[in-house]
């Protein structure tokens, strides 16, 4: 039941951290129905793992408002809303503001009465009105009532980083922190929007500089936009939309030299690290190996020196030596360090992944956002009184972090090239008359005048829009799904390179000085040098599970989607509009072929078609709250004591070193051929393309291949060779992983 409106605000709780917020309100002057009361039940129900412990529901007049609450302090006075003394302004916000105590400090007369960080937003809006986030720092959704003019406020933060989605009619708009919340609704629409999705250029993956608004996938949803208050009149529904802050957004005054610039960053990302990490309740560390996590994790033993760390421990991380970083790191810092592990066969079961997909809303769900997923679970199972995630994401997309990839192996002048074909490539797409000039094989005979006079575009300096690109990738992707796998086990992510100071410092590197500084995040290698060892600080960026191993992840995926005939991808291709605008031979054909080829980024494209049917049926035939699904597995997690001593046994655990027998027959793969060149040269052929190269004074590699004739054993081989166990056992495997040998056939291991 709705409970009415308190008098004032009388929490006491001293974090917001993470909840659910929802809300209904009418906008065509009239009171909401005796149905308000279980709409919002109904919908806080489908918010209740983001706020586990408590709920409140209220509704008034033509206002009702759901909170569901994470508990750290008291549960039993602390929750929303939060009511101003004189009773004209309700809010409910989830988030946090970290700069709260210095924000109250600044507001004359005013005396917080609680300890909500959020309560100084009240005060902050009686004062200056749609200015009222100016100031402010943090991450948040908020939706603000303001009972005595008859006005409807709903903000977020600046990037995004908590969600708030609405669908609206000329009678009333409903509100809630994820989407599946809004279906409990009888009138918002359930139909994937197709078009939407069908051309947001991030699902297949374009190279485009294209920084569309944001995606919700759904016809008739809308996601309030980041940085972006909108102020609606509940008398007649007129909007005002104020935009506070703005892509790359003010800087002050802007550093002379690197150094200077150094100095500036390393000081903005300890504040915000301190700000990140400050909680009555337990945080933990995502620790991938990487620069950025590392120095998060530096930053915040400071603070916790007991800081909980969580690594993935698979065939593709151990293979990168990510989960071997993550090691070292969290033993250099003294922090413990779970970790957690994925062996080759854990493979998602099918009503597993759609779960997730579920709880996500989002096609873009691939093998990352699974991997985090998991680990926020064994994190909660581990620990359970944790209750936020301290994150190194969103470094990469600021600080360079992607540079050399974009370069193509081109260096500095390579990576601004292909800043520019981006961008030329983007512009373009409105006048693909203009592409063919540059897509011949020879180079471009015109410049980029032509973009600039016809397309409308001018392209003199890509780099902004690559920021503004990357800005938008932000939202689609990045928070959202850190959002949504840390709330799925009711925890909070806190993402301290999201402070839009450093996003506007960094943003602010004028050209002469972005080599120095941007190229492979040397601002941030150096803000943090002396803080990490050597070994550390200068670790090439590996792209997580992505490198030499990625074929292993590939193959838990490859095997997911094979799983039970294909049932997720009949299911995808059965859902609503599905056999219209995907093309379900296509589909299977790509599937048919991943065996083969099992590193493909094609897998993770074709997962997203699939996401997007699977999306499209559950969205028309909403499945139960997540909250209300079965327990998942349990996790479990490897005591690592020395990485060298127990190598053997961390690669057998992950799959690296599968059993094989003596006396298993190798043979080549049946789209494998061994061709000769006349040089003495052989090549290893894979449906028809050459893909090895075995020099002829190959005395390994080559004598093994040549060997093989699917008659003859390991063990055999092994003899005939003069090879030892241990060469012909690391042959062996290299050839299998590469698909270009399979076996048959088993009996006694090798010694």
């Amino acid at each position: 039941m709705a409970r009415p409106l308190p008098k004032h605000h009388d929490q006491i709780d001293q974090e917001s951290f993470m909840c659910g917020i929802a809300g209904v309100a009418r906008i065509d002057g009239g009171g909401l129905g005796p149905e308000a009361s279980g709409l919002l039940a109904a919908i806080a129900d489908e918010l209740a793992h983001r706020g586990p412990d408590d709920r409140e529901l209220v509704v008034d007049g033509p206002v009702g408002l759901a909170f569901t609450r994470l508990s750290l302090v008291d549960p039993a006075t602390g929750g929303q809303p939060l009511v101003s003394d004189d009773g004209h302004l309700v809010l409910i916000a989830n988030g946090e503001v970290y700069n709260h105590r210095e924000l109250a400090a600044g507001l004359p007369g005013v005396r917080l009465r609680g300890g909500s960080d959020c309560e100084v937003l009240l005060h902050l809006y009686r004062q200056h009105g749609l200015q009222f986030l100016d100031q402010v720092r943090g991450m948040f959704g908020l939706i603000l009532w303001d009972r005595q003019r008859g006005h409807l406020v709903l903000a977020r933060d600046r990037f995004g980083i908590k969600p708030l989605y609405y669908h609206r009619n000329p009678e009333r708009i409903i509100l809630a922190s994820e989407i599946k919340a809004l279906f409990r609704d009888p009138a918002t629409p359930r139909q994937l929007d197709w078009e939407r999705t069908l051309t947001t250029p991030l699902l297949p993956a374009a190279p485009y500089l294209s920084a569309k608004p944001l995606t919700t996938w759904f016809e008739d949803v809308k996601s309030v936009a980041a940085g972006t208050i909108q102020r609606i009149d509940l008398r007649d529904g007129s909007t005002e939309v104020h935009q506070y802050w703005t892509f790359p957004g003010e800087s002050a005054e802007v550093p002379a030299t690197t150094d200077e610039f150094v100095t500036a960053y390393r000081e903005l990302l300890y504040e915000s690290v301190r700000e990140c990490a400050t909680a009555d309740a337990e945080l933990g560390l995502f620790l991938s190996g990487g620069i950025d996590s590392a120095a998060v994790a530096a930053l915040a033993a400071q603070q916790h020196p007991g800081l909980h760390t969580f690594s993935v421990l698979s065939a593709s991380t151990y293979r990168n030596e990510d989960a071997e970083n993550a090691h070292h790191i969290a033993a250099k810092l003294g922090l413990p360090n779970h970790q957690v592990l994925f062996d080759d066969c854990r493979v998602p079961e099918p009503d597993e992944w759609k779960r997730l997909v579920w709880l996500l809303e989002t096609p873009l769900c691939g093998p990352e956002v699974y991997y985090k997923h998991e680990l926020h679970r064994y994190a909660k199972q581990a620990r359970p009184e944790l209750r936020g995630m301290l994150l190194g994401a969103a470094s990469d997309e600021f600080n360079g972090g992607y540079s050399e990839d974009v370069s193509g192996g081109g260096g500095w002048s390579g990576f601004l090239n292909n800043l520019q074909g981006m961008a030329r490539a983007d512009a373009l797409a409105s006048r693909p008359d203009l592409s063919a000039w540059w897509l011949s094989d020879g180079p471009a005979l015109v410049t980029d005048e032509v973009v600039r006079r016809f397309a409308g575009r001018t392209l003199t300096d890509p780099y902004p829009a690559y920021l503004a690109w990357e800005y938008s990738k932000l939202q689609q992707y990045n928070v959202w799904h850190e959002d949504r796998t840390a709330a799925g086990s009711g925890i909070e992510a806190r993402v301290p390179f999201l402070d839009h100071r450093l996003v506007e410092l960094v943003a602010a590197v004028p050209a002469g000085l972005r080599r120095d500084l941007l190229w492979n995040k040397r601002i941030l290698r150096e803000a943090v040098r002396g803080l990490l060892p050597d070994r550390s600080v200068e670790r090439p960026k590996v792209p997580f599970f992505y490198g030499d191993g990625v074929k292993h992840t590939y193959r838990v995926f490859a095997r997911m989607l094979e799983g039970d005939g294909g049932a997720l991808i009949e299911e995808a291709l059965a859902a609503p509009g599905a056999a219209e605008f995907l093309d379900g031979a296509a589909l299977r054909g790509v599937l048919a072929g991943m065996t083969a080829q099992p590193d493909s980024p094609q897998l993770e494209i074709a997962l997203r078609a699939v996401n997007v049917g699977l999306l499209a049926g559950m969205a028309a035939a909403p499945p139960a709250p997540i909250s209300t699904r079965p327990v998942l597995s349990i996790l479990r997690s490897v005591e690592v004591s020395g990485w060298e001593t127990q190598r053997p046994q961390l690669e057998s655990l992950v799959g690296l070193r599968p059993a094989m027998p003596g006396t298993l027959v190798p043979r080549l793969t049946d789209n494998v051929m061994l061709l000769a060149a006349t040089d003495g040269d052989w090549f290893v052929s894979i449906d028809g393309s050459l893909e090895f190269t075995l020099e002829a004074q190959d005395t390994r590699m080559l004598p093994l291949l040549r060997a093989i004739d699917g008659t003859r054993s390991i063990a055999d081989l092994t003899e005939q060779l003069g090879r030892t166990s241990d060469d012909m056992y690391a042959d062996m495997l290299e050839l299998l992983e590469s698909n270009v040998i399979t076996m048959q056939a088993a009996a006694d291991p090798l010694p």
